[in-house]
This record gives structure tokens, sequence and C-alpha cells, in this order.
């Protein structure tokens, strides 16, 4: 009961957290858009010539689009910078706390953004320090959720879980747009006041409710490492077991020793001893390009859909989230392949090889036509977004927990946050590159993006050999 509380709550919590990411990319058509297309209001003292009128300075100049990305890169590059540095606060400082001060500032940071429309704000730097001070605060997230849920499961069926669970990134997506939605027309600083009042109360829940290790519930500890991918017995000395104490002890003596018996606190890892986890590193360097290729669909493909395929823009956005929608089972399937594998690296090259020619083939056939488009952006959601979903949940939570520890599981913060700030570091340059290289034509976009995946297969080679 308590893994499945646990479980539940984590989701609800990064949902919340991608759910205050999503406004800006719905209310950018609000603040820069055609005028000419509204009536003016009588009393306005723009000019009847004037086409930006409607517009938010200052965001209603001709360099717009560079503005916006300026406010898009500062969340992004902060969030990478500040991954590095959270992982090792949050190997330091009790969980719940750090994951309920962290959602409260971000609450606070998404609420500023949009009381900017309330205070009536017009100076770019204030978009642009919220959305810093929002990213670095953001970074608080992952490496805890991540820590809570290993430090709760075993390694038995952890790829297939954690690829179930981690389908909270696109749910939060779906809700930040919806949410945004509702009143972009209108009051946008509401599309952001929302979400950040939601964000912090799950803040006060998460305070309130989490539950950091089984053993402050007089649960055992679960079973990380596995011979030939069996679990061992947990009624064994070694391992007091899965589940409740009272429940898998018999005698009141036994019983006594698994509950009562002080946890030893194990010292927190370097950053440079979590580099000398066997795979930390070649893993890292996988994300950073898988992530590049994810994000760079993420930000891209409505545009990209819109300008080729010559959908309507509503068409393209509704097209686009079926990319999401195959990243949901391509991490649910790798996350079950592995599990029956027990080779997580192999699971992510294999899905790698396959995604370079599925991108080719999207490229020069996927719009010929709804339903070629509907089945091969499925596929490549599902082959593209697998090993990503796979590295950031089950890979970081297994590294993190490496029998080379010898059953110091302090290190799973700081694993996880070395893994996800490398991957960040792409996610920020996949859409910078695809804005720089998408004047010179589409093909050339997919031609980066077939080569980002190609070096992630490349970087996983050893672990695979």
């Amino acid at each position: 009961w308590f893994r499945g509380f646990i479980l539940v709550l984590t989701f609800f919590i990064y949902t919340c957290y991608h759910m205050s990411r999503k406004p800006i990319s719905v209310v950018k058509s609000r603040l820069h858009q055609n005028c000419s297309e509204l009536i003016n209001p009588i009393n306005d003292s723009h000019s009847i010539n004037d086409t930006t009128w409607c517009d938010w300075a200052p965001f209603d100049k001709n360099n717009y689009k560079e503005l916006l990305g300026a406010v898009d890169n500062a969340f992004l590059v902060a969030y990478a910078i500040g991954m590095f540095i959270s992982g090792i606060f949050g190997e330091r400082l009790p969980l719940r706390y750090y994951l309920s001060a962290g959602m409260l500032l971000s609450g606070l940071f998404t609420s500023l953004f949009g009381l900017g429309y309330f205070w009536n704000i017009h100076v770019l730097w204030y978009f642009v320090l919220i959305q810093i001070c929002n990213g670095l605060v953001q970074t608080t997230g992952w490496p805890s959720v991540v820590t809570c849920v290993g430090n709760w499961f075993g390694k038995g069926k952890r790829g297939l879980i954690m690829g179930i669970w981690n389908s909270h990134t696109s749910v939060g997506n779906i809700l930040g747009s919806l949410i945004a939605g509702v009143w972009v027309n209108e009051h946008w600083g509401l599309s952001f006041v929302v979400p950040g009042i939601i964000t912090a109360a799950m803040g006060v829940l998460t305070f309130l409710f989490l539950i950091e290790y089984p053993e402050d519930v007089d649960c055992a500890a679960p079973q990380h490492h596995t011979s030939d991918g069996l679990e061992e017995n947990p009624d064994s000395p070694e391992n007091l077991g899965n589940g409740p104490c009272t429940n898998k002890e018999s005698s009141l003596e036994s019983a006594g020793r698994c509950s009562k018996e002080p946890r030893a606190q194990p010292s927190a890892i370097s950053f440079l001893g979590a580099l000398r986890i066997p795979g930390v590193v070649e893993f890292s360097l996988c994300l950073l390009f898988a992530k590049l290729v994810s994000y760079t669909f993420l930000y891209w493909l409505p545009l990209y859909i819109f300008n080729v395929a010559h959908f309507s823009a509503k068409q393209a956005g509704d097209l686009s989230t079926l990319f999401d929608v195959g990243g949901i089972m391509g991490g649910i399937m790798a996350g079950l392949i592995s599990d029956h594998t027990n080779g997580r690296a192999t699971t992510c090259c294999v899905m790698l090889i396959l995604a370079a020619p599925m991108m080719f083939l999207y490229n020069n056939i996927g719009q010929n036509g709804i339903t070629n488009s509907i089945v091969m952006l499925i596929i490549c959601g599902a082959l593209v977004n697998g090993p990503y979903a796979l590295i950031t949940t089950a890979v970081s939570a297994d590294l993190g927990t490496h029998e080379s520890l010898k059953g110091n599981a302090k290190a799973l913060s700081t694993v996880t946050a070395i893994i996800d700030g490398t991957g960040s570091i792409g996610a920020a340059l996949g859409p910078l590159l695809a804005g720089l290289i998408s004047p010179t034509g589409w093909n050339n976009v997919f031609y980066m993006l077939i080569s980002a995946d190609v070096l992630a297969c490349l970087l996983l080679c050893r672990l695979v050999y």
C-alpha cells in the first residue's frame, strides 16, 4: 500500500512540475499575434494603422522570435546548469523538505510570470529573470522523485514500473496546455497563476505525506541487486524482505529487530565519486544526444507539420501530440523489454538503431496522407522517447544503487542529477540548432537529428559489449 501510494504521489508531483512549464508555449501566440484580425477598442491610444496594438510589449517588435527564444533558453540553460548542483543538495538534505521547498518556489515563480500581466510589466529582463529562477528551482524535482521511487522499489520490475510512471511528463504537458488554453485569449496571466497555485498546493501535500524511506514506516528496504536476474529470498538474513516487516516476520523478536533497529545513515557520495560508477558517463552522454532529438521534436514538430504537410495550425498541433502518445508506449515497452532481458544498454541501443531510419522515412514519406503521418509519428515517438525515458528512470535508479557502492544508496540523487543534467544540455542545444538550421531546409534538420541519434547509439557500444 505504501509503495502504491508513493508511486501515485510522485507521479502527481512531477506532473505538476511539467504542467507549470507548459503554459509559455501556449501563451507565445498571444504575446505576439496578427492584430489586424481583431477589433481595436474605441478608447485605445494606438493609431488605426498600428498592427501591434494587441501584442504584449516587449514582444511586439519584429524581433519577437529572438525575444521569445531568449525566454525559452533562460529556462533551459538555468535548468541544465542547476541540475548538476541540485543532486548534490538532494543527497544532503531530507527529500521531503527539499522537494516541498522546490514545489513552493516553482509555484511562486510560475505565478510571478503571470502576475506580469496584472502588474502591467513590459520589460524583458523581468520575464527572463523569472524563467532563470524557475529553471533553477525546477531542478529539485527530478532527482528527488527518482530517488524516492528508487528507495521503495527493487530491481525486479523497476523498468516496467518506471516506464508506466514516466508518463507523468506527457500528462503534465497535456494538463498544462488545457489549463493555459482556458485563459490565453482573455487574461493570459491566469494561464500561469493557476498552474502555479496548483504546484504550490501539491508542495504542501508533499510536505505532509511524502515518506522518504521504507524503514520510516517499519517496512524493509527493497532488494536492489539480483543474481541471475532473480530476486533473492526476501526472508533471508541479508534481505529482510520487500514488504512490511510485520507481514514478513512471524516472531515478535524478529519483527522488533526489523523495525526498531536504528538505520545506519551512509555518507553522501561526491560528484567525482558518482562519475566513477560504471556506466554513468556513457549513459549521461547518450542522454545528451537522445534528449537533443526528443526536445527538437517537442519544440519544432508542430511548425514542421504546418510547413511541410500544409495542415492548419490546429491540425498540426493536434497531430504533434501523437509523438507524445508514442513516447508513452515506447517508455513502457523499453522498461518491459529491459526487465526481461536484464540489458538496459542493449534495449536503448536497439531502439536508437531503429529510430534513425524511421526518422529518415518520416521526413520523406511521412507527409503522404494523414494515415502515414499518424503511424510514423507514433512509431518515431516510441523509438525516440523510449531510450530517453528508460535512461532517466530505471537506468538512473540502477546506477544510483549500483553494487559497487556496497549498499550505499545515497548516490541515487547525485547520479540522477548528473545524467539528467547532461541530458538537459542536449535539450537546450536541440531546439537552438534546429532554429539555426531550419532556414537551410527541413532535410538538414533531420540529418542533424539522425546524426545525434547515431552518436547516442555509439556511446553505448562498450556497455552493450
